[in-house]
């Protein structure tokens, strides 16, 4: 799932978006905190290829985008919302190809803005990216070409504080980055860097009214954040291959950002630091039992705003969960099977 999967939605609950062969499953939490329910099929019977995409709302909502078959070589992308965790989500709704119509050309991205419409990215077959956005009211509208060259697999897409949508990807000779700078305005291509990047590891995350920060692995391994407008700072090594999940929470009263991993080990790997002071240094604790290799992590809050983590891994089936516990620092409680 390229996005953060483990999600808190309207009512509380935790929910968690999970590939399958060829679907999407989900799982949630029969009651806060509580047990959860087994794994179910969401948006119907609709085949699905591997590679979908979720973003979140400030409604809660979760958008998810994913490919499907057509006719034989070609393909096209598929959206449903997701409203409650216990509720049905919407039904796979057929949204086109940025390209009109063609095999899968990258796996999709997407954020909401504070409208709580869909922004839809995808790499196009000229190897730039492709928009498609969710009117208010219903419907979508045309496809738009954002440009790019030789634009990575992997997109990045992130809704800042202010419910403006910004785009990162990594291109010829470094990050490429879009933003809104308007409410329901295109997002035009803005500052970028020309710095090395590891294939499939950008994240982001909104980090304060002004910024988001991109983080990412460049060719020597180590982790970077760059806020626009700034310098990339090398933050610490990377734990292992992939992005990192990060989050923002209250930490002995300090607004921190942490940051989880499989680590090359294969346990999960943290760390935190004050959000915005990278110069304030941060170490990876690893914690929990080794994990299969093709095992990701996700981070948010629950109900009363504590870290939750989630290590899932598609090749077992198996999801594990763990809690900030409520005692200083960053103290974790076991992993446990749900």
């Amino acid at each position: 799932m390229n996005g953060d999967w483990l999600l808190r939605g309207r009512d509380g609950r935790l929910t968690v978006y999970l590939p399958s062969d060829d679907a999407v499953l989900c799982r949630a939490e029969l009651a806060p905190g509580g047990p959860w329910e087994p794994p179910r099929r969401i948006g119907g019977e609709q085949r699905l290829h591997a590679g979908a995409a979720v973003g979140q709302g400030s409604d809660r909502y979760a958008h998810l985008v994913a490919w499907r078959p057509t006719v034989p070589g070609e393909s096209g992308l598929v959206h449903s919302t997701h409203f409650r965790p216990r509720l049905a989500a919407l039904d796979w709704n057929p949204v086109g190809h940025p390209d009109k119509k063609g095999a899968r050309t990258g796996t999709p991205a997407v954020a909401v803005d504070a409208q709580g419409r869909a922004h839809l990215f995808v790499r196009n077959k000229r190897g730039g990216v492709s928009l498609l956005t969710q009117k208010e009211k219903g419907g979508w509208a045309p496809w738009a070409d954002l440009g790019g060259e030789d634009v990575q697999d992997q997109l990045a897409a992130v809704t800042g504080e202010s419910g403006r949508v910004e785009l990162y990807a990594a291109g010829r000779g470094g990050i490429l980055h879009w933003r809104q700078e308007e409410p329901g305005k295109r997002p035009s291509s803005a500052e970028g860097i020309d710095v090395s990047v590891r294939p499939g590891t950008l994240s982001a995350l909104a980090t304060s009214a002004e910024h988001t920060t991109l983080y990412y692995t460049d060719d020597s391994g180590e982790l970077c954040a760059w806020r626009p407008g700034g310098k990339p700072v090398t933050l610490l090594t990377s734990a292992g291959p992939g992005p990192v999940s990060a989050v923002r929470c209250v930490i002995e009263g300090h607004d921190c950002t942490v940051l989880a991993q499989r680590s090359a080990s294969g346990r999960v790997a943290f760390a935190a630091y004050p959000t915005e002071q990278e110069s304030a240094g941060a170490w990876w604790t690893e914690s929990g039992p080794q994990l299969p290799a093709d095992a990701r992590v996700s981070l948010t809050l629950d109900e009363n705003d504590q870290l939750v983590a989630a290590s899932a891994a598609p090749s077992t089936g198996t999801l594990l969960i763990s809690r900030r516990k409520d005692e200083p620092g960053l103290a974790l409680t076991a992993w446990r099977e749900v």
